[in-house]
């Protein structure tokens, strides 16, 4: 596929799709990649669906300079729209970092940063290697495994070891529980139907779906708020786990965050702090065994590796980069991230109206031939070859609005990666082209990514 930049400029408004919105949002739900692919192919590399009842009027688009116009932007020219992001305030919750505008952005975000950036960050190196290991002692050579389950296992537990400083016990066992239960509600396209059409949203009793995601979301807040209540009204209960941080934080006024706050915060980094990791090393585990020539390489550079504690060394590896950033690019987990205007806004040379929402497709800038050459193509080196800008490649989001636990999700990644193929030997099972495939407001590899121990190294 090849996308190119948008020829003379002939109206105010680019190319308007045809197909009427529920058509397009339901095709979106069963194969939201291939659609973005078919329309961009049909409109070019920007293009408008004009408003519905069920979404205001919106733009997708993957041209980098176009990115480039939206993250330098005043900030103050975008909000967050209600009904583009239902789907998240439901899950996350009104006071998420990821629905938040303005001053309240910019001051949750500055509260939040400290426990995922520079030392305090690796200090997290030996959790994630002690439980990686615990994970691994649980298996045996010859067994048959879905590797997701597994990335998803650590990802939790390292979360809640982080976050909460649990590792065992009631609590830990009753929340890990209720939070895997939770998220698998959604996981798959059909059932992630209740995320984006409100008229689902019945609560029909425990036997359907927005039932159970009710009374099981109730339950995990019920734990989050008793465990937020301990901590501040207790303060010898406070340690050095992210929580503690959050509770003891507070802004230039002296003040600290509210239960409300603190609660829909955790609830985000437990949703997006495991999910989406998860489903990225389970790719990354793929391709790694997918293509031999890939995996030889990799493991010529662990092996030069004397010391897998030491953790600077590790996050330096060019290799081991080049294959975490190229998962990224080629299996994004999520698809597309937006900006609602508040005002009249002017993008790759045409304007847009207050109202409208932008949404830039991280998956079509990711495929781009002219910045990623046979893009479908599984290439680490081309992470060794050149630098992309942060408009090129996006894994993470941009602008004052990137995600911000990337570098911790980064470095998780690359300490369990290197963690279980030192000890580890996979044959793969699913040994042909998958897909990605909806959980939820996320996507993950179709079937979780099959594969067989083969030996595992003392």
């Amino acid at each position: 596929m090849t996308l190119t930049t948008s020829s003379p400029i002939k109206a105010k408004l680019p190319n308007i799709t045809k197909v009427p919105v529920l058509i397009q949002t339901i095709q979106a739900m069963f194969d939201q990649f291939g659609l973005q692919e078919r329309y961009c192919k049909k409109y070019g590399d920007i293009f408008y669906t004009p408003k519905s009842s069920l979404l205001p009027p919106y733009v997708i688009f993957s041209n980098p300079q176009g990115i480039e116009q939206v993250f330098t932007a005043d900030p103050n020219s975008f909000e967050i729209s209600k009904q583009t992001t239902a789907p998240v305030r439901l899950l996350l919750g009104d006071y998420s970092l990821a629905l938040l505008d303005g001053i309240e952005h910019k001051r949750q975000r500055k509260l939040l940063m400290p426990p995922f950036h520079g030392e305090r960050m690796k200090s997290y190196g030996q959790t994630i290697r002690d439980i990686t290991e615990k994970i691994i002692s649980q298996w045996e050579v010859g067994q048959s495994i879905c590797i997701r389950d597994y990335t998803q296992e650590i990802s939790l537990r390292v979360i809640l070891r982080t976050i909460f400083g649990l590792d065992e016990g009631s609590k830990y066992d009753e929340l890990r529980n209720l939070l895997v239960d939770w998220l698998d509600i959604f996981n798959s396209s059909w059932k992630s139907l209740f995320l984006f059409f409100p008229w689902l949203q019945k609560d029909l009793g425990n036997w359907t779906p927005w039932g159970q995601f009710l009374r099981q979301k109730k339950l995990i807040h019920q734990i989050l708020d008793s465990e937020i209540e301990l901590r501040q009204n207790n303060p010898d209960t406070l340690g050095d786990d992210i929580l503690s941080l959050m509770v003891s934080a507070r802004d230039e006024d002296n003040q600290p965050m509210s239960k409300a706050e603190i609660r829909d915060e955790l609830m985000t980094m437990l949703f997006a702090g495991h999910e989406t990791t998860a489903s990225t090393l389970a790719w990354e585990f793929y391709w790694l065994h997918y293509l031999p020539d890939v995996k030889q390489k990799f493991m010529t550079e662990l092996n030069s590796i004397n010391d897998l504690t030491d953790y600077n060394t590790i996050l330096k590896l060019p290799y081991l980069g080049a294959v975490v950033s190229e998962t990224l690019r080629l299996n994004p987990v999520v698809a597309l991230i937006g900006r609602h205007l508040t005002k009249p806004f002017e993008l790759m040379g045409y304007t847009f109206e207050a109202g409208t929402s932008l949404f830039f497709s991280i998956y079509l800038t990711h495929q781009r031939e002219d910045i990623y050459p046979e893009p479908k193509q599984f290439k680490p080196e081309r992470f060794l070859e050149r630098q992309f800008s942060p408009y090129e490649y996006l894994p993470f989001g941009g602008g004052n609005r990137r995600c911000l636990g990337y570098a911790f999700a980064l470095f998780e990644m690359k300490l369990v990666l290197t963690t279980i193929l030192s000890k580890v030997e996979f044959e793969l099972l699913d040994n042909r082209p998958l897909k990605s495939v909806r959980r939820g407001i996320t996507f993950s590899p179709d079937g979780g990514v099959r594969m067989k121990v083969k030996q595992i190294k003392s």
